[in-house]
């Protein structure tokens, strides 16, 4: 395939404002993903699209293995998807009220905000 480009797992994005560390979660228009590694603002910085990270997670929001789940890009947190917000992917695991953090695994593509 002379016009295959690459996997698009991972792929090369501009550090937003203030710049991204290694592991923080980004969203580029309607494009979700992981920083590979810490980068200055302005700088180039690979996303991993795909995968099952820990992330960030809604203190009250309660969410169950399988379910699906998307991304506050204000308050920068994993929650129950619903207007205003990107849904990324799954849940793989329970997270109850309290819980911090949630595994999430990673559709590649996070839709425009209903």
């Amino acid at each position: 395939m002379k016009n295959y480009l690459q996997n698009g797992h991972i792929f090369r994005v501009t550090a937003p404002a203030g710049g991204i560390a290694s592991g923080d979660a980004l969203l580029v228009g309607s494009i979700f993903g992981i920083a590979a590694y810490s980068s200055a603002e302005g700088d180039p910085v690979e996303l991993s699209t795909t995968g099952v990270f820990q992330l960030p997670k809604a203190s009250a929001a309660v969410l169950t293995v399988g379910a699906r789940v998307a991304w506050d890009n204000t308050t920068k947190e994993v929650t129950t998807p619903t207007a205003g917000r990107f849904p990324i992917g799954v849940a793989v695991e329970a997270a109850g009220n309290g819980v911090t953090s949630v595994a999430v695994r990673l559709d590649g593509i996070a839709t425009a905000a209903a």
